[in-house]
């Protein structure tokens, strides 16, 4: 009997590690060559190192990062399917599409908010528009200025250039491309006027003399922009940032929950990593799942109007 209970007792308490044994996978549903990528693998590095277990990055793009979040929904919640994502497909997908084939509140175990993100409005530099009021007189006397692009529709992007236009009286018509990168390369192309994009994947361009960033969208300036004026600074009372999170599929076990967790926000506070994203315009922050949940209920709370207003309705 005693044996019996013995066994159960070890393997009881050695489940949670055995169902960790094997290799992890972070699943990022946008492309290689924006920030959240870098991010992404500077993660992943640190929690190989620190679990002493194989991490790999994998992008499953489609569909805005829906496809990520649904694998990793239906993925085995033992720890080895992870998800990094930003805001969009957790606080911002559910009021723009009329059916999510997920429940971002239901669905997933949050581990940790990873970092913090401000936007930009950049623009073309053929664009004779070096200042944020210039720009806005320009779009009053040319409608073609008002076109802008972002990485896809539905996103904080997107809707950062709907609340603005609103607070400047101004007709901005949006352009959806297919990821960030095209967004630039459209953007030093002069293809499009204007981009609403994270700050930190535009500042290379800007650095290059192909793009000019007009305003942030953060409380403070951006640390990595410290010559751009905030929005409100410029005269807008308007404020939005974004951040990045980590997930694992519901009812994963709180013992890897908590494994899991301790791992991510430990590399969110190695010197290296801190001062690679800071210099991309990135805020690492490195809170816990609990703080991650309130952070998604808050965004949820706050962009619904924002996007009501705008009348966009995503296409399922």
């Amino acid at each position: 009997m005693w044996r019996a209970v013995l066994l159960a007792c070890c393997l009881g308490v050695s489940q949670p590690t055995a169902a960790q044994q094997g290799t992890i996978r972070i699943l990022l549903g946008f492309p290689a060559g924006a920030s959240s990528d870098l991010l992404t693998r500077l993660l992943a590095d640190q929690m190989r190192a620190s679990l002493g277990q194989a991490v790999i990055v994998e992008n499953r793009t489609g569909a805005g990062g829906q496809i990520a979040n649904e694998a990793v929904k239906n993925a085995a919640p033992d720890g080895l399917t992870l998800l990094m994502t930003p805001v969009a497909t957790m606080s911002i997908y559910p009021h723009t599409y009329a059916r999510l084939r997920y429940d971002p509140f239901n669905d997933f175990e949050p581990l940790a908010h990873l970092a913090n993100f401000q936007l930009a409005l950049g623009v073309s530099a053929k664009l004779p528009a070096a200042t944020l009021a210039e720009y806005v007189a320009l779009v009053k006397r040319d409608p073609n200025a008002g076109y802008y692009a972002s990485a896809s529709a539905g996103s904080i992007p997107h809707f950062f250039g709907v609340m603005f236009a609103r607070a400047a009286g101004i007709d901005m018509t949006h352009v959806p491309y297919k990821g960030t990168a095209q967004v630039l390369q459209a953007l030093a192309g002069g293809e499009i006027a204007a981009a609403s994009t994270l700050a930190a994947d535009i500042g290379a361009l800007a650095r290059a003399g192909k793009a000019r960033i007009l305003a942030t969208t953060g409380a403070e300036r951006s640390p990595a922009f410290p010559g751009v004026p905030t929005f409100r600074e410029a005269g807008y009372d308007i404020e939005g940032t974004g951040w990045y999170g980590l997930f694992a599929p519901a009812a994963t076990s709180s013992a890897i929950v908590s494994r899991l967790s301790a791992a991510a926000i430990d590399a969110m506070r190695v010197a290296q990593v801190r001062s690679r994203l800071q210099s991309l315009g990135v805020e690492p922050t490195g809170l816990g799942p609990h703080e991650l949940a309130a952070i998604m209920k808050r965004d949820y709370e706050y962009w619904g109007p924002v996007i009501k207003a705008s009348g966009f309705k995503a296409e399922n």
